[in-house]
């Protein structure tokens, strides 16, 4: 007998230097009736390592969401344990690998930091995640910053430096949702489709006025969408 989603247990996971109060605005929105777990991306020095610890940490059986960077742990659990998946959402994530060129200038980024003085990603890179209208909101800029300080040095390391090839997408089964914004400056419209193409059966859903950080920038909106599909009739 099927187990209807709602009494299936959720996993959220965070991003890329950031950590679990990612979630603090959309916890309380999801209004749902099994437990939710927030769930760091950690421990481990490599995808499959943390992959393994989140199935560790997390119940028999669950639903996965997984924002970014936690996208790609996501789907290395699902494609890890199958039959503890539910169901999974990708939002803001990708199929994308970095380029040589683009893994040489992180660890150069991380050779001129200093780990005595590190207080998180910078402002900068910080905002141009943002959707246009919010990259002035120095107070939401603030609090991703502080989230990558919480973390630390030793963090920043270990997420720059994760290998993000050879996760599985095509071999996918679950039921799986993607969801991409409008206005995302590190996640183009084409890598969110070849994301959702690569799953066999997936749903696409794009929201409109955020940036990258769905879950701080539009937290409403993205809690209606996963709730609508997984609460969809065929996905009970």
């Amino acid at each position: 007998m099927k187990i209807p989603m709602t009494s299936c247990p959720l996993v959220l996971l965070p991003g890329f230097m950031l950590d679990e109060t990612l979630w603090d605005e959309v916890v309380p929105l999801l209004q749902w009736e099994a437990p939710v777990h927030r769930l760091p991306l950690g421990p481990g020095t490599t995808t499959d390592e943390i992959a393994r610890s989140v199935a560790a940490a997390a119940p028999e059986r669950f639903v996965l969401v997984g924002f970014s960077l936690g996208g790609y742990i996501a789907r290395k659990v699902a494609e890890l344990f199958p039959e503890r998946v539910a169901a999974l959402v990708l939002v803001a994530s990708s199929l994308e690998s970095d380029t040589p060129e683009r893994a040489k200038a992180k660890q150069d980024a991380i050779r001129a930091l200093d780990p005595s003085t590190f207080r998180g990603l910078s402002t900068g890179s910080i905002a141009q995640s943002l959707h246009p209208d919010r990259r002035g909101d120095w107070e939401l800029v603030t609090r991703i910053r502080e989230m990558g300080r919480r973390l630390g040095y030793e963090a920043m390391v270990v997420q720059s430096g994760l290998r993000r090839d050879g996760i599985a997408a095509a071999e996918l089964r679950c039921p799986t949702l993607v969801i991409g914004a409008d206005q995302d400056a590190l996640r183009s419209a084409q890598e969110i489709r070849e994301l959702a193409d690569a799953i066999p059966g997936t749903r696409l859903e794009v929201i409109k006025g955020s940036g990258h950080m769905l879950p701080l920038e539009q937290p409403e909106a993205l809690v209606s969408t996963v709730r609508r599909w997984l609460l969809a009739p065929e996905n009970q």
